[in-house]
């Protein structure tokens, strides 16, 4: 069974999923949905049909104070959708403050062209969300 980590957005959601052991995270792609949720359902339903997927985490983007951000609201928002349209698997979610500034980090290093930075930013972010969610569950 494998874990989709998501990295919720108004404009661009970013995806990643483990393993089958639920050991590494691999990012999958940036969804652009422009505030669409249904876009974003049904690329979810894809994935859910390609992987065996018990669990979906998302990232709670809390201000740096801890306080609940507009974001924070709309992905509470979407979280509820989840938790309707997919009650048989666990939907959580985890606080996700600074994995934008950790992925941008990652693309500065590797040298990523500014003009696809936009692009994945978001996967990577992801990918940092299900890492820690990983570190979080293994403890």
């Amino acid at each position: 069974m494998r874990i989709l980590g998501i990295d919720y957005g108004e404009v661009r959601t970013g995806f990643a999923i483990t393993d089958e052991l639920g050991i590494t995270a691999q990012g999958l792609e940036t969804v652009k949905s422009d505030g669409n949720d249904r876009i974003l359902l049904k690329k979810i339903d894809e994935f859910m049909e390609k992987y065996q997927i018990d669990t979906i985490v998302l990232g709670m983007p809390y201000h740096m104070n801890g306080d609940v951000s507009i974001r924070a609201e709309l992905t509470e928002k979407f979280i509820h959708k989840l938790k309707c349209k997919y009650n048989k698997i666990k939907i959580d979610f985890i606080d996700e403050r600074l994995t934008t500034v950790q992925a941008n980090r990652t693309m500065h290093f590797l040298n990523i062209n500014k003009n696809k930075k936009k692009d994945i930013v978001d996967t990577i972010s992801a990918v940092y969300i299900l890492e820690s969610y990983l570190k979080i569950k293994s403890k």
